[in-house]
């Protein structure tokens, strides 16, 4: 009988002696959910201030909640006994484990936030990676999805994605045009230079700076070539339309003054 009543009396004992603890760590739990949220709507604001996507809005401040929650529920934790280097240690082999198995999703899940937090582009950009040029129509934790310029939806790893040259056509305000094209041996160049800068005066977009250039190149078969370089802004007009306006200016000009764009020739020697 005396046995049972010690027994019971360290039960009682341990029982308010863990109380305590048991009290401090509710209470540092409830603190920390109070302050995830806090984090939470602060980083939303910070990032409302910076003009920052949507998507990148919701994702950080995910990351910031449950980063103050874990953070917290463990010291919580702590205060009843709880083994954070035994966690810990099981936590890395298991994190060794799944990650070597998952490595390539990974991979795309860290390049995918990486990418959402640097915005090397952003939705309706066009860009030009992996030898993929087209309309950026969705960014997520996986994948980036491509709509190509004839049409075909292309899902792109975010890992390819983000350790291949990007180029951001959409972010550049001007874009250079090039036409590249061949006069007659007689052509007065001159008259084609001018012809050809005064062609293109009209083009939608164009810039005056920098001018726009002809350059003679070289002599060929049949043709002295020379290649014709303007600028345009591309809030106006895109590269392709400007090329095409270009291309008929050109055409029309030429034959208005009667410059000739002879076909390529070829001559063959036969050995008598």
């Amino acid at each position: 009988m005396l046995r049972e009543f010690n027994y019971l009396t360290q039960i009682m004992e341990k029982a308010i002696n863990f109380l305590p603890s048991l009290i401090t760590a509710l209470v540092i739990f409830i603190l920390t959910i109070v302050l995830a949220g806090i984090i939470r709507r602060g980083v939303r604001h910070a990032l409302n201030q910076r003009k920052a996507a949507p998507h990148v809005r919701q994702l950080l401040s995910k990351i910031a909640y449950w980063s103050m929650l874990i953070l917290g529920s463990i010291t919580a934790l702590q205060q009843v006994g709880f083994n954070l280097t035994a966690f810990l240690t099981g936590l890395g082999i298991l994190g060794f484990t799944i990650g070597f198995a998952l490595q390539d999703i990974s991979k795309n899940f860290v390049s995918g936030m990486l990418m959402l937090i640097q915005e090397p582009f952003n939705v309706g950009d066009v860009i030009d990676v992996a030898g993929i040029t087209g309309i950026v129509q969705m960014i997520d934790l996986r994948a980036t999805e491509i709509k190509t310029l004839d049409g075909r939806i292309v899902l792109i790893p975010n890992s390819d994605v983000y350790t291949k040259a990007i180029t951001n056509f959409t972010k550049a305000d001007i874009r250079r045009v090039e036409i590249s094209l061949g006069v007659a041996y007689e052509s007065d160049l001159s008259l084609v230079r001018k012809t050809a800068l005064e062609s293109i005066s009209s083009v939608k977009g164009l810039m005056s700076e920098p001018a726009p250039l002809v350059c003679f190149q070289n002599f060929g078969g049949s043709t002295i070539d020379l290649t014709l370089y303007y600028w345009i802004n591309t809030k106006e007009t895109n590269p392709w339309a400007a090329k095409d306006e270009g291309l008929v200016a050109i055409n029309n000009a030429f034959n208005a003054v009667g410059i000739d764009m002879p076909f390529p020739t070829q001559r063959i020697f036969v050995q008598s």
